[in-house]
């Protein structure tokens, strides 16, 4: 009688082994990131889901995502001033608690904050007028990208106009244009913790959570990243 696949026995010491080889490589992708970027951000996440992780890789494809085990990325950052590769660096590793990850990134930190989460819906605005604006916000609004134009004193939409896309990592001019809609999603959230740069400076950011009506949810910042191949789950939060 053939044995059953499930009798198989498999070899602990290989198993750790191949544990091991996994977290080094992470660590060592993780040195080199610090080399290579000039910001970091540690971030966490709310409703996380993998499908949603991966339709903002063609979004920032400038930058690295990391989302793995905390202690793994800790060690990888070092956890202290004898073991940081960078000034400062160590006091990212006090913030990673819970589901976190590391966004590597040369963007300008305002550019991350202001950063759109995932649209869950498309938004399209027919042509006409915008009574909802006062005249003088029209030349700002042009500014974000909408086709208007001051028809009489009445801002005025000239074509129909797509705000976002669903499955779409806002922009922030199209996170822009729906706040001042009053249209906010926020289902799929990154949230910013805190945030290094390599002149030494180290930023923790602040909740900015507020009484608002359930449609548009927290006030928290948000930002959308990108994963290459192979930064995808790369373990669990520990």
């Amino acid at each position: 009688m053939p044995k059953s696949k499930r009798d198989k026995k498999i070899s602990l010491t290989k198993t750790k082994k191949k544990g091991l080889v996994f977290k080094q490589q992470l660590v060592d992708e993780i040195r080199k990131c610090v080399e290579d970027y000039r910001r970091i951000f540690v971030f966490s996440v709310q409703n996380m889901r993998n499908s949603k992780l991966k339709d903002l890789r063609t979004e920032w494809k400038h930058s690295r995502f990391f989302f793995g085990k905390n202690k793994v990325m800790a060690l990888g950052l070092g956890k202290t001033k004898e073991t940081e590769g960078q000034n400062k660096l160590h006091k990212l590793t006090k913030h990673l608690v819970g589901q976190c990850g590391l966004l590597f990134t040369n963007k300008k930190r305002d550019e991350v904050l202001e950063a759109g989460n995932l649209a869950t819906e498309t938004v399209t605005l027919p042509p006409g007028p915008l009574l909802q604006f006062p005249h003088s916000i029209e030349p700002h609004l042009r500014q974000l990208g909408m086709p208007t134009s001051l028809q009489r004193g009445v801002v005025t939409l000239l074509s129909e106009f797509t705000v976002c896309k669903a499955d779409k990592a806002l922009k922030p001019e199209q996170a822009r244009i729906l706040k001042l809609l009053g249209h906010e999603m926020a289902e799929f959230k990154i949230t910013m913790k805190c945030m290094w740069s390599k002149d030494g400076k180290f930023k923790k950011f602040r909740s900015k959570l507020k009484k608002t009506p359930k449609s548009q949810g927290s006030q928290e910042v948000v930002v959308d990243v990108d994963m290459k191949d192979g930064d995808e789950i790369v373990g669990t939060s520990g």
